[in-house]
């Protein structure tokens, strides 16, 4: 099967839940337009189609391994490499003084779904080196910036993100990895960190390490952590490359799925320390990470579209191809493909409408992103950074749940097949189940979602948002168009479903946190599915206008009926999972938690 960037659907979900045109119309994006963007979106998709997506399978049953100190990726990984820096994409979004793009994240958004669905494990790497590259450009010293950025930006290096510690998984403030000062400003740094994405590989000349450590005297916790620059190899004053740093791979774990993408056990420090320079101010390492890990959430729901749509458009090939049973119009002495099916219908199109609902929640927040940085007045800027945090633990989570949910899917319309490794489809299910624990688990965006993002503003971010969810209801719901009324009406009744959850939980932060904490994951897929239904409805309403652009208007249209009918219903059991739900669980016999 082969994997074809959905551009028709990527572009019309850039209109109706991102608002590109507008965008590009009003001079928020100056200097851009559609013919530009249509060309990128063609230059990517070619390159995925035709260099990225070949080696899928081949990096899956080759993985990558460690050899001496260094690691060696799948055959063909690090020509594919060479060819991607040469097409420019490396430098797609970074800053133009760096002599990047600096396109915005909707259109850079959208490039990540299409060579992450061609090739997950690929993608990864160029994914956090433009994460550093945010991070460093943030914080870092003009001197950093200057001896590191343009060969980051270019692709030339690579960069990585090394957070987390054997003895300390998602809890950062028990970190131990020391940076002892040196009389040339430098630093010395000494500890182990692991899962590091691409943290050792062939495919680069150097790659730039970002690290949080610990200074000698830092308090314990999070507000003694510090971040640093820790590259591969030393970097001279000219720019050129020196000796090689004191920074090693140990290891390459064996994994359920991406197993081309190496995921390292680093050493820092095994002789007389890494060198390192501080990026920002000391104590705020964290601060500074987090602007690598946001952009990086974002990202991961863009991986988990990804694989979403690529598991969909192999389960449809299978479908289209494979012959079982009869239906009632097979004629006599045939079988039927299984796509005639009435349930195998229902599989694919919740495939299809869950990939697109997920898609619409990342782009809105890649939009809400772009005019936090680059909306004229200052107010749009604030009120679209608070609704981008808002957004950003959704995105994260719910494309995320849907790529392990769609994959899982393709599999059974696979049958007994896509249990079998040579029909690809096992590969996408194992490939999906690491992104709902990446860049902080899901359980931890919901956290994040009703503890933190709810109560921004005073909970106004939050009302103001389904406030607009209410408004596209009622426009379907008074709309003339056939089936719309029913599809606003559906999409009305999990908008107040929303709301009351979100009463709810607000009159619980104070005096009850473990019951809105024993509700927050329920809330958060409360929430995309309130909000994919508002995107696919206004996606309806984009592809049913008079002269719409839009290629498959039906498909649309399709989509957005049937998640309404199929998905939006869930809202209210969700609703009541939250608002009465938490008796079960805080209250459960202890003995159900004891070994």
């Amino acid at each position: 099967m082969t994997y074809r960037a959905p551009l028709d659907d990527i572009r019309h979900t850039l209109d109706s839940a991102a608002g590109l045109s507008g965008l590009l119309a009003d001079g928020t994006f100056a200097g851009l337009d559609a013919e530009t963007v249509a060309s990128v979106f063609k230059g990517a998709a070619q390159f995925a189609e035709l260099e990225l997506a070949p080696l899928d399978q081949t990096g899956d049953k080759n993985p990558s391994r460690l050899e001496g100190s260094t690691v060696i990726t799948p055959p063909g990984w690090a020509e594919a490499y060479k060819s991607f820096v040469a097409g420019g994409w490396s430098s797609l979004s970074g800053p133009e003084v760096f002599g990047g793009h600096a396109l915005p994240h909707v259109i850079a958004s959208s490039a990540i779904e299409i060579w992450c669905g061609a090739n997950l494990a690929f993608g990864l790497c160029p994914l956090l080196t433009q994460g550093a590259v945010d991070a460093l450009s943030a914080a870092g010293s003009a001197e950093l910036k200057k001896r590191y950025l343009p060969k980051m930006v270019s692709g030339e290096w690579t960069g990585t993100m090394n957070l987390t510690e054997p003895h300390a998984g998602t809890d950062l403030g028990a970190l131990k990895t020391k940076a002892v000062p040196q009389s040339d400003g430098s630093y010395r740094i000494f500890g182990t960190k692991i899962y590091i994405t691409y943290g050792d590989h062939e495919m680069a000349s150097n790659i730039i390490h970002l690290v949080l450590a610990r200074l000698p005297d830092a308090p314990a916790g999070t507000r003694g952590i510090s971040l640093f620059l820790v590259p591969k190899f030393l970097v001279d004053g000219d720019g050129t490359l020196g000796a090689r740093n004191d920074v090693t791979a140990t290891g390459v774990e064996h994994k359920l799925g991406i197993h081309a993408s190496p995921t390292c056990v680093m050493s820092f420090g095994e002789k007389d320390g890494a060198v390192g320079f501080l990026v920002g101010e000391t104590g705020r390492g964290l601060n500074h990470m987090f602007v690598m890990m946001n952009r990086a959430r974002l990202d991961v729901g863009m991986q988990g579209v990804a694989l979403a749509e690529r598991a969909s458009q192999r389960a449809l090939a299978c479908a289209n191809d494979r012959k079982q049973g009869r239906t009632a119009r097979t004629p006599a002495g045939d079988m039927a493909t299984i796509v005639e099916h009435p349930d195998v219908r229902r599989n694919l199109l919740m495939m299809r409408s869950l990939t697109m609902a997920a898609r619409a929640i990342c782009l809105a927040t890649a939009r809400e992103l772009d005019l936090s940085e680059r909306a004229g007045d200052a107010a749009l800027r604030s009120a679209a950074a608070n609704r981008a945090a808002l957004l950003t633990p959704v995105a994260k989570a719910f494309a995320t749940d849907t790529a392990v949910e769609v994959a899982s899917i393709g599999v059974q319309i696979h049958g007994g097949s896509g249990f079998i490794e040579g029909t690809g489809a096992a590969q996408h299910y194992r490939d999906a189940r690491i992104l709902p624990i990446y860049e902080g688990t899901n359980g931890i965006q919901a956290i994040d979602l009703v503890m933190r993002k709810l109560p921004l503003d005073n909970g106004k971010v939050a009302a103001g948002y389904l406030a607009e969810l209410d408004a596209t209801a009622a426009e379907l719901m008074a709309s003339n168009a056939p089936g719309f009324a029913r599809v606003g009406t559906q999409l009305a009744q999990a908008n107040t479903a929303l709301r009351a959850a979100t009463v709810w939980l607000g009159l619980q932060f104070k005096d009850n946190p473990d019951a809105a904490l024993a509700g927050a994951t329920a809330y958060l897929r409360l929430f995309a599915i309130a909000s994919g239904g508002v995107y696919l409805g206004r996606g309806a309403l984009l592809a049913a206008r008079p002269g719409s652009a839009n290629a498959t208007p039906s498909r649309q249209i399709s989509l957005a009926k049937f998640f309404a009918e199929m998905v939006s219903p869930t809202a209210d059991g969700l609703m009541r999972n939250i608002t009465e739900g938490s008796d079960a669980l805080l209250l459960a016999d202890a003995g159900l938690f004891a070994v």
